[in-house]
């Protein structure tokens, strides 16, 4: 598949805070394989546990400094290092950037390049016809409430449906304990979201308290017919920013 609509242009640029990798996609159905990511800046969002917070946190860091407006061309040159064969858009949060010239580019020339293309996204974001086009497959991390925003703020039905409609949707969610499954499968029946398209993942930074909250939510995940996920970079390296 190639873009067919729209001229790439390397000179368009996005608001970022990194590229890096080759590493390995740590979360969901894609764990384990080689990838690179690109993160973008802003989020619409502000998650109590959030462990990107100088992406949009104007209040804790000068955004000034921990975002660059960079050119696409550098963007993908830097995100292809090492043949990784799949790239991963994260951020923040990546749709809040779709109508702009340099998302289109990116998108085109990644494409062009024969790489395949995940997008991570908290769910409260429709796609735009060439996102969900282009984009491999959307990891969708609907927040629950010990995020600690409104409900309102962080369900978005209309978003929600316009992912699950690209059929490239999957749905991940963080977990601390058996209440916050029991919260997943409360919301996932809600909004017609088979099981079999749930991840659930333990929230931490550190390999011991991942460790002890997957052994809490791993039975009743499993009974609730949902995947389980771990945080394979942190058990690799830990809370070490860029791996």
């Amino acid at each position: 598949m190639t873009p067919d609509t729209v001229t790439v242009d390397t000179t368009d640029t996005l608001v970022i805070r990194e590229v890096f990798g080759c590493t390995v996609q740590g979360e969901g159905p894609s764990c384990g394989r080689r990838c690179s990511f690109i993160r973008l800046g802003g989020c619409n969002l502000t998650c109590g546990w959030c462990d990107t917070p100088e992406t949009w946190d104007a209040g804790r860091f000068d955004l000034r400094q921990t975002l660059t407006r960079t050119p696409v061309a550098e963007i993908v040159t830097r995100a292809l290092e090492g043949d990784p064969g799949m790239v991963v858009i994260t951020g923040g949060e990546p749709l809040l950037h779709q109508r702009k010239d340099g998302w289109r580019s990116l998108l085109g020339a990644l494409i062009l390049a024969g790489t395949e293309i995940e997008v991570e996204t908290n769910g409260t974001q429709e796609p735009e016809e060439h996102t969900a086009r282009w984009v491999t497959r959307f990891n969708v991390s609907p927040k629950l409430a010990h995020a600690g925003d409104p409900a309102d703020k962080r369900i978005r039905p209309g978003a929600l449906y316009a992912l699950h409609d690209t059929h490239k949707a999957v749905f991940k969610f963080v977990c601390r304990n058996t209440a916050d499954v029991h919260e997943v499968q409360a919301f996932t029946a809600a909004y017609g979201i088979p099981p079999g398209l749930v991840w659930v993942m333990p929230e931490g930074t550190d390999t011991a308290t991942i460790s002890t909250r997957l052994g809490e939510i791993a039975d009743p995940a499993i009974a609730a017919g949902f995947n389980l996920s771990t945080r394979l970079h942190v058990h690799a390296w830990g809370d070490e920013k860029g791996r």
